[in-house]
């Protein structure tokens, strides 16, 4: 039958197995199954292992786009915010420029 041990207890066990330099099997001939003292191992490992880590988040307010501004050969002048592909300035420029 399964032995319920303490966390305490437990907390003995692999701090004398640590201490002790002897390798696992025999350690556990003291009467601890081999797979008990793995089991605690490995939990003991994962519950150290940090899982969350703190972050400071800062708030950069998003840079407003400058306004972009063409002069046109016919004196007409181009201002807009948005930001264009080049074919579609291309093609807004050619508009503009014709009439």
């Amino acid at each position: 039958m399964a032995t319920k041990r303490s966390a305490e207890e437990v907390q003995r066990l692999l701090d004398e197995y640590r201490q002790g330099g002897e390798g696992r099997t025999t350690f556990c001939r003291q009467g601890i199954p081999v797979t008990t003292l793995d089991y605690y191992l490995r939990r003991q490992a994962l519950q150290a292992r940090p899982r969350l880590a703190r972050v400071k988040l800062t708030h950069n307010p998003p840079i407003p786009p400058q306004p972009s501004r063409w002069l046109l050969r016919n004196g007409r002048r181009v201002e807009t915010n948005w930001n264009f592909r080049g074919a579609d300035l291309a093609r807004l420029i050619r508009i503009a420029d014709s009439q």
